[in-house]
């Protein structure tokens, strides 16, 4: 009984740890790597997957790499807007760059008897595996999407090919500044019971 006990009170830190993350935007050097990068990755392996179609896809984008990248976004923020293009690519090449390490991530769209949503949906799902394995390791990370994400040539450049797409992008690092405590949604706006109705 008192190892039940101790299992019980482990899974219940591990949730209470769980429920504590909050997307930080400030992030700094250093980041995770080798095998802590590995439980991450591993991490977003694990999520539902129907008909075990497998379609994710992370890029891992860091070190200079990130210089590149941010150079893809600024050229893509000047093809889709010719007069702003310049101050956003500016912006997001300082982006691309803040944080130490970024992970595409996407969907690998193959056609068949699973819908494309659901396919979609298990990169989404990867995508969040990740991000409470990167809180649970003691690092800070966010899910950013926006015009960058859906753009057909950002996309190209990462290896998404329509039907195939990219569904965020993680930056990941050690939290610079803590965010403020966010006040969770009241359960009881977001939850019903169904019951049937009375015959």
């Amino acid at each position: 009984m008192p190892d039940a006990l101790h299992a019980r009170d482990l899974r219940r830190l591990a949730l209470d740890q769980l429920l504590s993350r909050r997307s930080a935007g400030l992030l700094r050097a250093p980041a995770p790597d080798g095998d802590e990068l590995d439980l991450i990755l591993d991490a977003g392996l694990c999520a539902p997957d129907h008909g075990r179609q497998r379609p994710w896809r992370f890029v891992v984008i860091r070190g200079e790499a990130r210089l590149a990248f941010g150079n893809c976004l600024a050229e893509a923020a000047m093809r889709r807007d010719p007069a702003t293009g310049p101050s956003l690519g500016e912006r997001y090449r300082a982006w691309a760059t803040r944080p130490p390490l970024l992970i595409a991530v996407g969907a690998a769209v193959r056609s068949g008897s699973i819908p494309e949503i659901e396919q979609v949906l298990a990169a989404g799902a990867a995508a969040m595996n990740m991000l409470n394995a990167v809180h649970l390791l003691g690092y800070g990370g966010m899910w950013v999407t926006g015009a960058n994400c859906y753009d057909p040539e950002v996309n190209a450049a990462l290896g998404f090919e329509a039907p195939s797409r990219l569904v965020g992008f993680l930056t990941v690092g050690t939290v610079a500044t803590m965010p403020a405590a966010v006040a969770r949604p009241d359960r009881k706006a977001h939850v019903v019971e169904w019951c049937p109705a009375a015959s």
